[in-house]
């Protein structure tokens, strides 16, 4: 059975008129075609729809009964028009991003609210992973997003610069060091550190950084997160390196953080995407967004 949207709008607009021409009129289309659109009708459903009196036209039982159907129907087409339409708008939708450790818990949580607020329908998909790992991940397009601490990489991505921040050394507030306001990063490494797992990029810094000085770095424990870190530090397993950020997020007491006086402490989050003009409607917002808190 083939059943027109058209015709089923077309009928309900000649029942609210009352005739074909006034019907017509408002659809913009001719009287004649409309008039053949209801006789396709009563053809369709084998039982007359109206009734043609030289005063207008009126519904009969069943067209009465058609009308109401009729309007359900329509509505629900325009329903389906306008939630795909937010789809192509980007006001629904879903989108993953790839974020390191660091943005994870300081500066993504916020965003990620406003935006949610601003586009409840929209769902994000916030995944933690090491630095190198999303850039390679947004390159092989397993995510439209990423943020990260610039480093140098293969990936065929483009990056825009989002925040800056810096590293610091927190340690227990009785250790030699807590009296200083700025240390070297070799000096550190005289006593033992709590780190983070390997595949880090703080961690592969830390580990390149003692070599240039010729010591090793004593990674008294191993640790997958900086809240982790910082309480390992507060009950005196060692020292640890972190961002600022972080640091403040996380400080408890019986610890100290100073100033890491190497050039490599000044260290800058990007955003990642392949190619920002070929981003999904919903991506593209999450994108802009990112980009217009910086």
């Amino acid at each position: 059975m083939k059943l027109d949207p058209l015709s089923l709008r077309l009928f309900v607009r000649v029942i609210e008129e009352g005739t074909i021409a006034a019907a017509a009129e408002q659809e913009h289309i001719a009287a004649p075609a409309v008039s053949r659109r209801l006789r396709e009708l009563e053809e369709l459903f084998g039982t007359p729809l109206l009734v043609r009196t030289n005063k207008g036209i009126a519904p009969t039982a069943a067209g009465i009964n058609l009308s109401v159907l009729a309007r359900d129907v329509l509505d629900d087409l325009r329903n389906i028009v306008l939630q795909m339409k937010a789809y192509s708008d980007g006001l629904r939708g879903s989108v993953r991003v790839l974020v390191n450790i660091s943005a994870i818990s300081t500066c993504m949580p916020p965003l990620v609210k406003s935006f949610s607020e601003r586009y409840p329908e929209v769902n994000i998909s916030l995944l933690e992973r090491d630095s190198l790992a999303i850039t390679e991940s947004v390159a092989a397009n397993l995510a439209e997003i990423g943020v990260f601490t610039r480093l140098p990489h293969s990936a065929d991505i483009q990056v825009h610069s989002f925040r800056s921040d810096e590293l610091k050394v927190l340690l227990p507030a009785d250790h030699p060091l807590s009296t200083r306001k700025r240390v070297r990063f070799a000096e550190t490494l005289d006593y033992e550190h709590v780190v983070l797992r390997a595949g880090t990029h703080l961690r592969f810094q830390m580990l390149s950084a003692a070599a240039e000085a010729g010591k090793s770095l004593r990674a008294k424990v191993e640790v997958s997160s900086y809240d982790a870190l910082c309480k390992m530090v507060q009950v005196g397993m060692g020292i640890g390196i972190l961002p600022a950020g972080n640091a403040d997020l996380y400080r408890l007491p019986g610890t100290r953080a100073l100033k890491l006086d190497e050039p490599w402490a000044i260290r800058e989050l990007v955003v990642c995407v392949r190619r920002a003009d070929a981003l999904s409607p919903v991506a593209r917002l999450f994108f802009d967004h990112l980009l217009a808190s910086r």
